[in-house]
């Protein structure tokens, strides 16, 4: 229980996993362009740039995962907060990345606003302080925010090409075996 702060006092629940790798893993701008909006009625579309389709570098992330089936993925991404549930932005992703989700940053016990006023670098730090992997790395296309203590575990992806974009997928490939081997 945290007391001492001002506002109400309120329970943090512990994750339900803890230890073990650990992605973060944002969805606008890692496995689909940034550009992304949400018409009502409708669902998310891609604004900007044209040509581009959600969730188009996904198989491409499932692919590089199958050689580490022990790494787990925590969802850093804002459609979390936004649908209030893990489940509805998980069922975008492919079966194989979907059954690696363990939980986001973001839980239904947080306050929306104060979390959502936090840089998403301290939404990941916040989790690992919580969730204690014993190695973890993020892929992000902001990276803004960030604690210079762990900015090391970003990957910070391209605005457009996401994971695709071959520096990005070198140096995501490269920190996977790490994470893996050591």
């Amino acid at each position: 229980m945290l007391t001492g702060l001002p506002g109400p006092t309120f329970r943090i629940p512990p994750p339900r996993h803890t230890g073990g790798l650990i992605l973060y893993l944002d969805f606008d701008g890692v496995l689909h362009p940034e550009g992304v909006y949400y018409w009502p009625g409708k669902g998310p579309y891609i604004a900007n740039p044209p040509g581009h389709q959600l969730f188009e570098h996904a198989d491409l992330l499932e692919r590089v995962l199958l050689s580490y089936p022990d790494v787990r993925i925590v969802l850093s991404t804002s459609w979390v907060p936004f649908y209030r549930s893990v489940a509805k932005p998980a069922r975008w992703l492919p079966h194989n990345l979907r059954s690696r989700i363990i939980g986001a940053t973001f839980h239904s016990r947080m306050d929306k606003a104060s979390f959502d006023g936090a840089p998403r670098g301290m939404q990941v730090w916040s989790d690992v302080l919580r969730r204690r992997p014993d190695k973890w790395v993020a892929l992000d296309d902001d990276d803004s925010g960030w604690p210079p203590w762990c900015r090391h575990n970003l990957i910070l992806t391209h605005k457009i090409c996401g994971v695709a974009a071959p520096d990005v997928l070198v140096e995501l490939k490269k920190k996977l075996a790490a994470m893996h081997n050591a």
